[in-house]
Formats: C-alpha cells, structure tokens, sequence
C-alpha cells in the first residue's frame, strides 16, 4: 500500500510539474503562430512562399516535400478579395483558414471550370451586394463566402519530381492577392 501511495504522489509531483512548464511556454508557443508568422514575412495581400526553394525557413516545414505552396493574409473589412494566377500546374489547391488557423473552405483546380485560380472570398453581406450586379471579372470566379475578418488564403502546387520545382515556384509565385 505504501508503494502505491508513492507512485500516486509522485505521479501528482510529475503532472504538476508538467502542467507548470506548459503555462510558462504558452507565451513563447502562441507568439508563433501562422498569422504572426506571416505577418512578420509580409503585409496584408502580399504572397508570401510558405515553402519550397523561394520560401524563408522560419515561416513554415513542409510536411510533404512534394508540394510548394504560397499564402495571402487578408482583411475582408477592407472588402471582398480576390486571388488570381497560378497558370497550368499538375495540381493545386487552395485552403482558407481564419485569424486562428481553422479550416473554413477548401478546393482544388479539379473544382474551377478552366482550371486556372480566381478565387473571391467575402463576408455574407458582401455577397449580397456583388450578387446584385456581378461584375465580369468575376464570370469564372469561385466565390468563398466565409463569416470571418480576417483570414490566410494557402495555394498549394503539386511537384510531381525536381525537374517541375522552378515551373511551380514561377507559377505560385505569379498569383496575385488584391482587396477589391
């Protein structure tokens, strides 16, 4: 019974110790994430690389060293976004996370009617407004509503093998991120 009574009590001593050193990281932990990260490589509407030969280390590591990707950071209280370019690529996708890295809408060219991005993300109310007259630039467009403020928009290109790295960087790196 002692035994068992020392194995509780270190137990506790060794959770709580845990527990602790988790509090005094938080700090250090949520200063990194992608928004700040991002922040810090760019301003608003500018594409950023994310990884591949182009991309600065220290924003993010790839997981899949198959793709490269590149990403905008956006405001929709300065009005709808519009993300365009990425010319023919084996494959691409494209994911909209918010302020705090939650996933609200993914697609890929597999989804567009041409296979070439245009992409509008906007607030339901915006919406409203550009359904009343769609502009032309917006013919082709996959529109995104999406309940946010803020927000990241992630194109990803597939490298099928090292020949196609500079095609794809050229490619990610030609899209373009506007408020309109």
């Amino acid at each position: 019974m002692l035994r068992f009574l020392y194995a509780v009590l270190l137990g506790t001593v060794g959770a709580g110790i845990v527990h602790i050193a988790v509090l005094l990281l938080l700090p250090v932990v949520s200063e990194r994430d992608a928004w700040s990260r991002l922040s810090q490589a760019g301003d608003l509407y500018t594409v950023t690389p994310l990884y591949g030969a182009a991309a600065d280390r220290r924003i993010l590591r790839s997981a899949d060293p198959l793709f490269q990707a590149v990403a905008c950071r956006f405001d929709l209280a300065n009005g709808l976004t519009h993300i365009r370019g990425v010319g023919r690529l084996p494959y691409w996708s494209v994911s909209i996370y918010d302020r705090t890295g939650r996933n609200v809408y993914s697609f890929n060219d597999r989804s567009t009617t041409k296979g070439a991005l245009d992409l509008v993300v906007l607030t339901p109310a915006q919406m409203i407004e550009v359904r009343k007259d769609l502009p032309e630039a917006y013919a082709e467009s996959v529109f995104v509503e999406a309940d946010i403020g803020e927000g990241i928009v992630v194109v990803r290109g597939f490298v099928p093998d090292a020949s196609w790295a500079p095609a794809i960087s050229r490619e990610l790196a030609g899209a373009v991120c506007t408020a309109e």
